[in-house]
């Protein structure tokens, strides 16, 4: 069983800078690789950003490469994702995800999923 919930969301203009922080607990966190989702309601969930379990690799969706970062603190057990030169397209609930490899968050085959954390990016 793992735990994760986000923070660092919120009301911020476009252009602004937001970093979304995602706790984990209950297992080593080091043995999942993570991710970050975003859903708008009526909408179907879209995969945002996923980290390896070293933090070595990494993968985005294009819509936000050169944008978004997506790091992970093992020895805080967190993982963020800083989010840069937001647009109002980027308004969404972001989720963190947990599973065993990036290509099962990429899928969305996470195991584990947060509450969400709201962004809202006015123009």
């Amino acid at each position: 069983q793992v735990q994760l919930v986000e923070s660092g969301g919120g009301l911020v203009q476009a252009g602004d800078s937001l970093r979304l922080s995602c706790a984990a607990s209950g297992r080593t966190f080091s043995d999942y690789a993570m991710g970050w989702f975003r859903q708008t309601p009526g909408k179907e969930r879209d995969f945002v950003a996923s980290i390896t379990r070293s933090g070595g690799g990494t993968y985005y969706a294009d819509y936000v490469k050169g944008r978004f970062t997506i790091s992970r603190d093992n020895a805080k057990n967190t993982v963020y994702l800083q989010m840069n030169s937001l647009k109002p397209e980027d308004t969404a609930v972001y989720y963190c995800a947990a599973s065993g490899t990036l290509n099962a968050v990429v899928a969305g085959l996470s195991n584990y999923w947060g509450q969400g954390t709201q962004v809202t990016v006015s123009s």
